[in-house]
């Protein structure tokens, strides 16, 4: 056992300093491919969220790729992806719909989910390791897969609740701000029109993010808790 628990300690050592260097890989792809976002339709929504958290501006980037995403990075800066933008000036998204996707990255900042995430994956892969390491001894072969999977699963589960903590976040923010959420649950059927050519993709517990129904009927559970609806 005591083998275990080093190859453990090890496997969470690494892991650290894979995140470390993944974070400081990711700001320099961020610095070398991105710009300041400067669209007036759009800085009017900013500027509303910003008031709403008695803060002086919200700066957005534009990371220059064609994908269709937004994303927090782990230095708290918030970035629209080209790809994004672009749609958003051939009108195939509202500014309502981009300012949602705004406040939803700011959430994942303000709800410091980077860091969580970092540590419940680093966690996951010492459980992996060292389960793998306990089960190949009973059940080769197939126990590494099993706990493979039940990591795979735990990991998927916290980043589905990572999403809807942003989500409530978001939701919250929106309506403070007098931008409503009318636009935070349009974006989820546009983003699922966008993505159904992609097949259906991987089982529903093994997905990063939850289904689109499910984030529109906590967005409208929220509101009527709080009597905004």
């Amino acid at each position: 056992m005591h083998g275990i628990a080093l190859v453990v300690i090890l496997t969470l050592a690494y892991t650290v300093f894979a995140a470390r260097a993944s974070i400081a890989s990711t700001k320099t792809e961020l610095d070398k491919r991105s710009s300041p976002l400067r669209d007036s339709a759009l800085q009017a929504h900013f500027s509303r969220m910003a008031d709403a958290l008695e803060l002086p501006t919200i700066p957005v980037n534009i990371y220059d790729v064609d994908q269709v995403n937004g994303l927090a990075a782990p230095d708290g800066r918030i970035f629209i992806t080209r790809g994004f933008y672009q749609k958003f000036r051939s009108g195939a998204f509202s500014a309502d719909e981009l300012a949602s996707v705004v406040a939803h990255e700011l959430g994942h900042v303000a709800l410091g989910h980077s860091k969580r995430r970092m540590i419940s994956f680093g966690v996951a892969q010492a459980m992996q390791t060292g389960g793998a390491l306990v089960l190949s001894r009973f059940v080769p072969f197939v126990g590494p897969m099993i706990v493979g999977a039940v990591a795979s699963m735990l990991t998927a589960r916290l980043s589905r609740t990572d999403e809807y903590e942003a989500d409530e976040y978001a939701t919250a923010l929106l309506i403070k701000s007098g931008i409503g959420t009318a636009g935070q649950k349009t974006l989820f059927h546009k983003l699922d029109r966008m993505t159904a050519a992609h097949g259906s993709g991987p089982p529903a517990w093994l997905r990063s993010h939850p289904p689109s129904e499910d984030r529109i009927a906590a967005i409208e559970a929220n509101e009527e808790r709080w009597g905004t609806t």
